[in-house]
């Protein structure tokens, strides 16, 4: 059972970062410094990229 529970809690939490993390990515700032020096900020990457993680590990503990 607790498996199942943290299994659920990683998958939200993951969702919710994954999303923070888009929302970063496409914020107003972040498209003009995408656009003048091709840069992404590092928290648009982290969110996304430790959302998504967390959101595989989540699912292998529901199993």
């Amino acid at each position: 059972m607790h498996k199942k529970l943290l299994g659920i809690i990683l998958i939200i939490v993951g969702t919710a970062l994954a999303i923070w993390g888009y929302d970063i990515y496409d914020s107003a700032s972040s498209q003009v410094t995408r656009a003048l020096s091709g840069d992404t900020p590092i928290e648009a990457w982290g969110g996304m990229i430790g959302g998504v993680i967390l959101i595989i590990v989540g699912a292998t503990r529901l199993k």
